[in-house]
């Protein structure tokens, strides 16, 4: 449902951007629509939506093409709400601050890469402390919960949120919520303060420990007023942060002077509109681990097969980044990208292939790829964990049998089977030091927007500057699609050590630079190049500045066609 309102130029506007996306059933809600002081100076008529809403796929502009992503605020539905000096003027420690306030006027482009007269495209407000607050530091009771999966750098988030409002504002009274979502209304609550996290952070998984499922709105929102919390921090996943909006939603409709903040969690790094979620990088290392390992075993004994199995339920990014980061990997399976294993072009013969050539092959295989091959063959039916995430099935150990009955029975080719699952070890471990420092700026941000007064947000960098993003933004379904076709399924540009690594393309080997070669048919559109010539590149090519690839252990040059960016 929208609404069109005119207004003065000096007035703020709540928008939604336009998406090109596929169809997405939204819902509607009423609208509701209060005074609040200006905040940020547009020109000329806009058009406020519902923020309640999941997307509206008409976005507000003014006349250069700017849109703002706003995040709901507590004077939205509380407009008599005081505001306070910010406490960190009044601090030696923080008294650089004075000088670095962020100003309201301040956002973050969505998009920095634009051509000349294009419009100014989608913003978000830039993270960080504001001049005026509107909590009273003696007046917060804080909470702050986990759930879903484990993560590296949860404790660190966990320690920061603590630490920064206790050092930074003053704040003493912080709750720690147990066992996730059910544990506001099922467990006791544990005081948590700066002594108590002191060294939390060097040790992995949570120490709130966590949970999946067990979301009951009303239930939690009771126990929030009960307790008389008016600080939440959530931190968690798709499926928790979708919660975080409905809980958002029930303290506005309550009245209740609440800030409901997320810290988006996943090691899956599926999160849309941020740059990457803390953690992957901490997984990324750990899971190279195990690339290494394979490889060694491979490398030991004759016609050795290594398959490593990695986490990525839905996206690939883990397996992915290992794989690039690795240089050891011959072929990666993701769940974006579908796979067959038999016939020309099939998994198979291109194992088979470099066997012939290496005596050994190494895959990496996320546990969402070929999900539908192994449901098939085993008749499996549909299963969901509390979370309502569907029960992936061992891909890893149903593939290294099929290429092992493959080879010993069809090709009467004695093959090395060594099977390697990570899966949990790599998001067991404390974080890295990358991974340390991002989620003390998540958390440092996350705690600067609730004193703010900001309300049902998650935080997050774009294009490298931290800001602050709708819960419903973050969320919508068509946005991670369209983030995981743009980066996966068409062309992939990834820096690595300086080089620009570019996949899915058009590619003509070195000794047939003047034929025409057929479009790529590839066991999956991320790795592993054919044509019409015998010649399949090995992991990937490393575009140099003269437009020519060289493939990683062939050495061949060849010149490419390179596809557009849609």
């Amino acid at each position: 449902m929208e609404l069109s309102v005119a207004f003065p130029p000096a007035k703020p506007c709540i928008s939604a951007s336009k998406f090109q996306a596929p169809p997405t059933k939204l819902y509607s809600r009423s609208i509701k629509i209060h005074s609040r002081p200006p905040l940020l100076r547009l020109k000329g008529a806009i058009r406020a939506h519902d923020a309640d809403q999941a997307l509206s796929l008409s976005g507000a502009t003014d006349d250069d093409g700017f849109v703002l992503e706003d995040v709901p605020h507590l004077t939205n539905f509380l407009p008599d709400l005081p505001s306070y000096p910010n406490p960190l003027q009044k601090s030696n420690a923080y008294a650089i601050v004075k000088q670095t306030f962020v100003s309201p006027e301040d956002v973050v482009a969505q998009k920095i890469v634009v051509q000349k007269g294009s419009p100014r495209g989608v913003h978000f407000r830039r993270a960080g402390p504001r001049e005026k607050v509107f909590f009273r530091s003696e007046e917060v009771r804080a909470c702050i919960v986990t759930c879903g999966g484990l993560c590296p750098g949860i404790n660190t988030v966990i320690r920061e949120i603590v630490c920064g409002l206790n050092y930074m504002y003053g704040v003493d009274d912080i709750l720690g919520i147990e066992g996730g979502y059910r544990g506001f209304y099922s467990k006791n609550t544990l005081q948590l303060t700066p002594k108590v996290v002191n060294n939390i952070h060097k040790h992995g998984g949570t120490f709130l420990q966590t949970s999946r499922g067990g979301h009951d709105t009303k239930k939690i929102v009771d126990n929030i007023q009960d307790r008389e919390i008016n600080q939440v921090y959530i931190i968690g996943g798709d499926g928790t942060q979708k919660g975080a909006a409905l809980i958002y939603r029930e303290v506005e409709e309550r009245g209740l002077p609440v800030a409901v903040a997320g810290i988006p969690k996943t090691i899956d790094n599926d999160i849309a509109v941020i740059d990457k979620s803390f953690g992957f990088d901490t997984a990324v290392e750990e899971a190279q681990r195990a690339i290494n390992a394979a490889h060694v075993e491979v490398e030991s004994v004759e016609n050795g097969v290594g398959i490593v199995k990695l986490m990525g339920r839905y996206s690939g990014f883990i397996a992915m980044y290992a794989t690039l980061a690795s240089r050891d990997v011959d072929c990666c399976l993701i769940p974006e990208s579908p796979f067959y294993l038999e016939g020309q072009g099939g998994l198979y013969e291109f194992i088979e292939q470099r066997l012939k050539e290496n005596s050994h092959v190494v895959l990496v295989l996320a546990e969402g790829a070929g999900q539908e091959y192994v449901a098939q063959s085993m008749h499996a039916i549909n299963e969901k964990d509390a979370s309502g995430n569907r029960l992936l099935l061992d891909v890893g150990l149903w593939l290294s049998q099929k290429i092992k009955d493959h080879f010993t029975n069809t090709r009467k080719m004695a093959i090395s089977m060594k099977y390697i699952d990570p899966t949990y070890m790599i998001r067991a471990v404390p974080s890295n030091a990358s991974d340390n420092v991002y989620c003390t700026l998540l958390a440092q941000s996350a705690v600067h927007g609730a004193m703010a007064g900001y309300t049902g947000f998650t935080v997050g960098p774009v294009n490298s500057k931290h800001a602050y993003i709708p819960i419903a933004v973050s969320t919508v379904p068509f946005l991670l699609w369209f983030r995981i076709n743009y980066f996966l399924c068409r062309i992939l540009y990834i820096e690595v050590l300086g080089l620009w690594t570019l996949t899915n393309f058009h590619f003509r080997p070195a000794e047939a630079l003047e034929t025409t070669c057929n479009k790529n048919e590839c066991i999956n559109n991320l790795l592993i190049f054919s044509c019409n010539e015998p010649f399949m590149g090995r992991l990937s090519c490393v575009v140099n500045g003269n437009g020519l690839a060289a493939c990683h252990r062939n050495h061949k040059y060849s010149q490419i066609d390179r596809q557009d960016v849609g």
